[in-house]
């Protein structure tokens, strides 16, 4: 349900608005969701502009689609797959995402206990934005999304194997940076103390 707002008091009456194409019903939308899809934007898309944009064109599709929506799950989250969809356009015509790598390549043995409790939300969303795109992609679909690998690679004309091997890759990455910043505030911690120690 939506909180009390002019002109709509529940979802349904909102959605019954947006598919009569009222502009009061798209400006609701848009204010409620604006900043929850910029962030899913940005996670595809590493650059803010490129997010802000594909962001506004899954607003419009969602507007264009709206008579799809049956009510028979979220709202939200409805959008929310539009501007993953949105995203994935964005980086297929950009030939961003096209990183092929062979499974076998990963030969790492991985550790997936990498988030030290000293590495806070902020910090693993700017090293996951920091990933390749392709990697960042199938890490975003996979671990955020919940998609499998099989519906990844059909989403983006990839092999499961290429999928599995982009996802481990992602991982490894993120697990080598995030030492590094656990590393760094162990660092700034052990100097703050010696100060106040020292004073």
């Amino acid at each position: 349900m939506l909180r009390l707002i002019p002109f709509f008091t529940t979802e349904s009456q909102l959605i019954v608005a947006l598919k009569r194409g009222e502009s009061r019903a798209h400006k609701v939308v848009y204010e409620r969701f604006a900043g929850k899809m910029l962030a899913v934007c940005t996670r595809y898309c590493a650059n803010r502009a490129d997010a802000e944009e594909v962001m506004l064109d899954g607003f419009m599709r969602v507007f264009e689609k709206i008579e799809q929506f049956r009510e028979d799950g979220s709202f939200e989250g409805w959008i929310r797959r539009i501007m993953v969809t949105e995203s994935l356009m964005f980086l297929r015509k950009a030939k961003h995402w096209r990183q092929e790598i062979s499974l076998d390549d990963v030969t790492v043995e991985l550790d997936y206990e990498w988030a030290d409790t000293s590495v806070n939300e902020n910090d693993l969303l700017r090293l996951v934005n920091q990933l390749p795109d392709g990697y960042r992609t199938v890490f975003n679909l996979y671990a955020i999304e919940g998609y499998t690998h099989a519906e990844i690679a059909e989403m983006l004309g990839i092999s499961e194997g290429t999928s599995k091997s982009q996802l481990s890759r992602a991982r490894m990455m993120l697990q080598v940076n995030l030492k590094k910043v656990e590393q760094e505030f162990r660092s700034e911690s052990y100097e703050k103390t010696y100060r106040k120690t020292a004073n």
